[in-house]
């Protein structure tokens, strides 16, 4: 178990907040000052050398972050919410006042979810043909935040070895309640039960909910070519068993279907389940054995636990994993089966890529003189990229509704 240790701040400020809601005179010179005013009261964990583990981290501003880093050289570092005191200074508050505020939607997805339905590796590995398992899993999640809920400022970033998160920032998602946060991720969470559980998702039901629908037909599109082509699952006879389950225990003729599936491989055995499904649904139409199956091998995976707490904390962007060396790059949902998570930039690569860019000089806020190596100079550009438009977004929105509120006062 990691040294876990809230803050080595051997000074703590004081712990009131002064909180400031003062704009510029006119509406073309406003600033991010609401947005930078959040930023002390952020918490941020650092995961250094030989398992230490430091929580409840704060930082002033930009440069306090910058010089902590690099004096600390954390291996990982993990970013929680906003809170109402700075974090560093949680020890000064009272019992039960040091609480959080605010802080993104987010979702984690685990590959090791995934062991059951994929036979190309398990555990942490990872290879070409099961991320596309995190392909699946990010369209069906990314259209549903969008047009279920009307999010529109979405992150999705590579893990670093097997999984992906999603960060939803939106201004609503920031300030959801956590029975709210839950009652999200309890909408998106078909798959109920971990591996011991063979059934893990009933569609009883005439009619299905248009999202259950569209992550059928999302799923369905990329079935064939993963769970038969691929990863042939459904020739293994153990997780054949297994999925014989989602037949009802009072049909009569699972003994002949697992007969005559005996010989078949992967496509023969899929042939044989659709055409008893339509003998079945025939006479009980409100039974979905076929859509039920596709969902369990293909739907995403995921841990709701990450998604309803306020104070849980998730890796940020850009750290390199520790095991891989690979770092953790946004990459754009409508472009995911064309990211290629082995051709994710090592730390090792862009050491190299770094020796060869002349530094650049330039002036803090305190005017001091710092340097800094163009890290758009190296493989990380594309998602420096994508990070810096997904910020100028969210920054357009934030500028927008500021000078709708300066103009009401």
């Amino acid at each position: 178990m990691p040294l876990q240790v809230e803050s080595d701040d051997k000074n703590p400020t004081d712990g009131s907040i002064l909180r400031a809601n003062t704009f510029s005179e006119t509406k073309h010179e406003i600033s991010h000052f609401e947005i930078k005013t959040n930023f002390p009261f952020r918490e941020f964990s650092f995961t250094l050398a030989d398992d230490v583990y430091i929580r409840y981290m704060s930082f002033q501003d930009e440069e306090d972050w910058e010089e902590t880093v690099i004096g600390r050289v954390p291996h990982k570092i993990d970013i929680g919410a906003i809170y109402n005191f700075r974090p560093k200074d949680n020890r000064m508050a009272s019992a039960g006042q040091f609480q959080p505020q605010e802080k993104e939607l987010v979702f984690d997805i685990d590959m090791t979810d995934y062991d059951e339905v994929r036979t190309c590796c398990s555990g942490a590995d990872i290879c070409s043909k099961c991320w596309k398992f995190m392909v699946v899993a990010t369209k069906v999640l990314d259209i549903a935040l969008r047009n279920d809920f009307g999010f529109q400022h979405i992150l999705w970033v590579y893990s670093g070895r097997r999984g992906v998160h999603c960060w939803v920032a939106d201004e609503i998602a920031l300030k959801m309640s956590v029975t709210a946060r839950a009652a999200v991720a309890e909408y998106l969470q078909l798959l109920r039960g971990g591996a011991n559980q063979n059934k893990k998702i009933s569609l009883n039901s005439l009619r299905l909910h248009p999202f259950v629908a569209r992550s059928i037909s999302i799923c369905e599109k990329h079935f064939k070519t993963i769970i038969l082509d691929e990863q042939c699952l459904l020739e293994d006879n153990q997780t054949w068993e297994k999925l014989l389950c989602y037949f009802p225990d009072d049909w009569q003729n699972k003994e002949v279907l697992k007969q005559e599936a005996s010989n078949l491989d992967g496509h023969g055995r899929w042939e044989l389940v659709e055409e008893y499904c339509k003998e079945i649904e025939k006479k009980r139409p409100q039974l979905h054995i076929r859509e039920e199956i596709i969902l369990h091998c293909l739907y995403p995976r995921l841990d709701i636990n990450v998604s309803k707490g306020l104070n849980h904390l998730l890796k940020s962007p850009f750290c390199v994993h520790p095991k891989t060396g690979r770092v953790c790059v946004p990459f754009e949902p409508h472009r995911v089966e064309f990211f290629d998570p082995e051709k994710v930039p090592t730390l090792k690569v862009l050491v190299d890529q770094c020796t060869n860019i002349e530094m650049t000089t330039y002036e803090g806020k305190n005017k001091k003189q710092r340097t800094r190596k163009d890290h758009k100079k190296t493989a990380l550009r594309p998602s420096v990229d994508i990070l810096d438009n997904f910020v100028e977004k969210l920054s357009k929105q934030w500028k927008t509704r500021l000078i709708e509120q300066s103009g009401k006062t």
